[in-house]
């Protein structure tokens, strides 16, 4: 993992792409801080941090698409497959690197809520958790960015996907607002979940059986339910969904100040979730 982690952030700098992507957060937070806690006064670098979550969704990909879809275009990642090297610990290796180069700008931002400091009244605590989890949601993209890759062959497919799909998530707790609340809808929707879920296990497994038997245990499970009592399907989704907003945490730190250690625990799931099968994607491919 070490040497994977060290080859990856070299060719991070090496390429210029990792500088490039620490001095266009930089210079985008700073103008956001410069016209609102600076220009407006605000006395919360919280709002800078969301101001500019817009430009996170647009470096997410860029640092993360050429991680594994590059290598599998030219052919390169058979150097991998049959080295000595565990999957779990290239793929490791590789995220450590994309949010090493992640973490450089938000040291950097640790500076900015001290300025505010000096300039009257001022959040710390706010502002430091509100940082921490703006970095933890950043660690979340850049395992989904880094899932997609593995999936691909185009870097430039993955980042789109990657974008598309961080952009979801983010306005995940407005989009959910528009779900239906009626119980057989709600029971409908649950089913096409499912149904996704089992053909997202058969692309990482291949094993159809699997994926088939799993889809039709739950649709039963979920109909039979419905039949008993259908009132417990009423608004479920809007229910189950919104603990899935990646975002809450962020949210409630910058703008009620509030710790969300849920929000907390659903970002740290993600993280693992997506590294989990980015590796079973890529043992998938290993031996394929």
């Amino acid at each position: 993992m070490k040497a994977i982690f060290k080859k990856e952030l070299r060719s991070f700098f090496l390429s210029m792409t990792g500088y490039a992507m620490i001095a266009f957060l930089i210079t985008f937070v700073g103008i956001y801080f410069m016209i609102y806690n600076i220009g407006y006064g605000y006395p919360y670098f919280a709002y800078t941090l969301s101001g500019v979550m817009l430009i996170l969704l647009v470096l997410v990909p860029v640092i993360t698409m050429r991680s594994f879809a590059e290598e599998k275009k030219n052919r390169t990642d058979q150097l991998l497959f049959t080295s000595p090297i565990k999957i779990r610990d290239i793929v490791l290796g590789k995220y450590a690197a994309m949010v090493s180069v992640f973490f450089v700008p938000n040291v950097v931002f640790c500076l900015f809520p001290l300025i505010i400091k000096t300039m009257g009244n001022s959040s710390l605590l706010s502002d430091y958790v509100s940082l921490m989890e703006f970095f933890l949601m950043g660690c979340a993209f850049i395992a989904i960015g880094m899932f997609f890759s593995s999936v691909t062959e185009s870097p430039m497919i993955a980042a789109v996907i990657t974008f598309a799909v961080t952009l979801i998530l983010y306005i995940w707790d407005t989009l959910i607002g528009y779900l239906p609340s009626s119980a057989f809808a709600n029971l409908a929707v649950l089913i096409v979940i499912v149904i996704c879920g089992a053909l997202l296990l058969h692309h990482v497994n291949k094993n159809k059986y699997l994926s088939i038997g799993l889809a039709a245990v739950a649709t039963v499970a979920l109909t039979v339910v419905y039949i008993v009592d259908s009132s417990l399907f009423e608004n479920r989704l809007n229910l189950i969904l919104s603990k899935l907003d990646v975002a809450a945490a962020f949210n409630n730190a910058a703008f009620n100040s509030l710790f969300d250690l849920p929000g907390t625990i659903v970002n740290l799931t993600i993280i693992g979730v997506f590294i989990f099968l980015t590796v079973q994607s890529i043992e998938k491919r290993r031996w394929s």
